[in-house]
C-alpha cells in the first residue's frame, strides 16, 4: 500500500507519524493508500521552511514571481488529462466536472501572472512640494487549509498562485483524505521553478492546525469548509494577529416564477443541484417555486432526472459520481431518512442507485428530490452536501425572496424568470453574494471575487479577484519632500511639517 510523504522545502519526505489516514477510491470503496497525519514538528518543518524562504521570495521582482506561475500554467494544460484522473479517482467527480476542476486551477494561475500590473501602488501630489507614494506589498508565510471537495481548484486556484505571486510564500494543509492532486500540483510548482520552501504541503489533524493558527510567523489563513469550523479558524486567528478568509457552507436557493423557461430550468436546476454530487458550497440545494407551476415543475423535473446516471467517475458517460467519502456518504443518507421523518414529501429516492456491475460498494446516492419542503424542517435550511434537492411552494415573488432570505447561509442566489423587472429586484434585494439570473452555478470567473455572504464568510476580503491581491499584501504609503537651497536653512519645521 502506498504510504503518501509530505512536501517540504523543495522536498518529498516520510513522516515519522503513527497516525495515517486512510485513502479510498469513492467510486468503487476500495482502499488506495495512506496520507500521514504529519507530526507537529513535521507541520513545524513546514512553517520554518516558508519562513526562511520568504525574503529571498519576496525580493523577487514580481515579474520573475509571474514567469514561474506562466509556466505552472503551461504544466497544468500539458498534464491536464492525469490531473483530471486524480481528482476522478481520489473525489469522485466525474470526467467533465474533475477537467472543470483542474480549469479553475488554471484560471487561478491566469489571475496571478498579472501580479505586475495588480500589485501596482498609486501616487499622489499630497501637498506643495510633497509627494506621497502607496506600495503593495507582502506579509509573510500564509497557511491554506484545503477541504476534501475541490482538490485542484481550491489550494491551486484560490489559495497558492495569488499568494505567492505577491511574494508571500504558503504552508498548504491539503485534505487529508483527497491530497493526491495537491502533492502532484506542488511537484509541477517545483518542475516550473518556484523557490525551495514557496510553496509547502502536508496533512494533518486539527491538533497541528492550532500550531499553525498560533505559529507568530504565519501571518495569514485562508480556510474552506464548514461554517461552525470556519468561525473557529476565524476567531483563532484574530485571537493571534492574523488576518484570515473563512469561505464556508452554505444553501443556495433558486426562487422559480411561473414566467420561466420551464424545460431549461429544470435543466439547469438538474445541473445545478446534482453536479459534483451536490458537493459544492454553490450547489443549488433548495428551488422556491412559484405554486401556481409547482406541480408542473416537480414533473418535469422527475422526467429530465431518469437521465441523471450514476457511475464510476472516470467514465465519461456517467453524469453522477460518488460521495467522496463513507463517513459523509452515510451522513447523505441519514439527512434524506430525517426529511422522511420531517414529513417532506420524497419524489425522487436516490437511495440504492442503479449502478454498473463492479461499482455497488461505491458510494453513491443518486438524485434525490423532497416536495412540499415547508420552514419548520431543517432538511430545507440545513446543508446537505450531497445530490438532495428540496422543494419549497410559494404564492409570489415576494413570499418567495422573503424566505430566502430568511436562511443564515448567503452564498449564492438564483431566479429563473423571463421578468427584466423581477430579475433587477432580486438582484437589488437578494442576499446572496453570487447572484444568477437565468444562471444556476453563478460562480464568477476567478478575476472577480467569490463572494459568499453571512454566515457562509468571516473575513474583510474575499478569495479571488482585486480582493485577493489585497489580502495577500499590505499597503505602505511614502511620503517624501526633497528641500531647495532655502529651506535648507531652515530652522523652523510647521506643526504638520507641510501636510496641512
Amino acid at each position: 500500500m502506498e504510504k503518501l510523504k509530505y512536501f517540504v522545502n523543495g522536498e518529498f519526505k516520510e513522516s515519522k507519524t503513527d497516525v495515517w489516514y486512510d485513502l479510498h477510491n469513492p467510486s468503487t470503496g476500495e482502499v488506495t493508500g495512506q496520507a500521514p497525519c504529519c507530526t507537529n514538528d513535521e507541520v513545524l518543518e513546514a512553517i520554518e521552511a516558508a519562513d526562511k524562504a520568504y525574503p529571498a521570495w519576496k525580493n523577487t521582482p514580481a515579474r520573475k514571481r509571474a514567469q514561474i506561475l506562466y509556466k505552472v500554467r503551461e504544466l497544468l494544460i500539458e498534464h491536464m488529462d492525469e490531473l483530471t484522473m486524480l481528482v476522478c479517482e481520489e473525489n469522485g467527480k466525474t470526467w467533465a466536472e474533475a477537467a472543470g476542476d483542474v480549469g479553475k486551477a488554471q484560471e487561478g494561475t491566469e489571475l496571478a501572472t498579472q501580479a505586475p500590473s495588480l500589485m501596482m501602488g498609486e501616487i499622489m501630489d499630497a501637498s506643495t512640494g510633497f509627494d506621497t507614494v502607496k506600495y503593495r506589498e507582502a506579509l509573510g508565510v500564509f497557511a491554506g487549509i484545503v477541504p476534501v471537495n475541490f482538490p485542484a481548484m481550491i489550494p491551486f486556484g484560490w489559495m497558492a498562485p495569488v499568494c505567492v505571486a505577491c511574494g508571500n510564500t504558503m504552508v498548504l494543509k491539503a485534505a487529508s483524505l483527497t491530497p493526491r492532486t495537491a502533492m502532484r500540483i506542488g511537484e509541477l510548482y517545483k518542475e516550473a521553478g518556484i523557490p525551495d520552501g514557496v510553496i509547502n504541503i502536508v496533512t494533518c489533524s486539527r491538533n497541528e492546525i492550532n500550531t499553525i493558527l498560533e505559529h507568530p510567523a504565519v501571518k495569514g489563513i485562508t480556510f474552506v469548509g464548514s461554517t461552525p469550523v470556519g468561525l473557529k479558524i476565524y476567531e483563532k486567528a484574530a485571537a493571534n494577529g492574523k488576518r484570515c478568509q473563512a469561505l464556508c457552507q452554505a444553501k443556495n436557493h433558486a426562487l422559480v416564477l411561473e414566467d420561466c423557461a420551464l424545460e431549461r430550468t429544470v435543466a439547469g436546476v438538474i445541473n445545478s443541484a446534482f453536479g459534483c454530487g451536490g458537493q459544492r458550497c454553490m450547489a443549488l440545494a433548495a428551488c422556491v417555486v412559484q405554486e401556481s407551476i409547482a406541480d408542473k415543475f416537480v414533473a418535469e423535473l422527475k422526467k429530465q432526472i431518469k437521465s441523471v446516471n450514476c457511475g464510476p467517475a472516470w467514465d465519461k458517460g456517467t453524469r453522477l459520481g460518488p460521495i467522496t467519502y463513507e463517513k459523509h456518504y452515510k451522513e447523505v443518507l441519514a439527512d434524506i431518512e430525517k426529511g422522511i421523518n420531517e414529513g417532506a414529501e420524497l419524489v425522487v429516492d436516490g437511495r440504492n442507485p442503479e449502478l454498473p456491475a463492479g461499482y455497488e460498494n461505491g458510494y453513491f446516492v443518486g438524485p434525490t428530490v423532497f416536495d412540499h419542503v415547508t420552514p419548520d424542517m431543517t432538511i430545507g435550511d440545513e446543508e446537505v452536501f450531497g445530490p438532495v434537492l428540496c422543494i419549497k411552494r410559494v404564492k409570489d415573488f415576494d413570499e418567495g425572496l422573503a424566505l430566502m432570505n430568511a436562511n443564515p447561509y448567503a452564498n449564492g442566489s438564483v431566479i429563473y424568470t423571463q421578468s427584466g423587472y423581477y430579475a433587477r429586484q432580486f438582484a437589488r434585494y437578494t442576499d446572496g453574494g453570487q447572484v444568477g439570473i437565468n444562471v444556476g452555478i453563478p460562480v464568477p470567473v476567478g478575476f472577480v471575487p467569490f463572494s459568499g455572504h453571512k454566515q457562509s464568510f468571516f473575513g474583510d476580503l474575499h478569495c479571488l479577484g482585486k480582493d485577493a491581491y489585497r489580502f495577500f499584501t499590505e499597503s505602505k504609503s511614502v511620503t517624501q519632500h526633497w528641500f531647495d537651497e532655502e529651506e535648507m536653512k531652515a530652522k523652523e519645521v510647521d506643526t504638520w511639517d507641510g501636510l496641512l
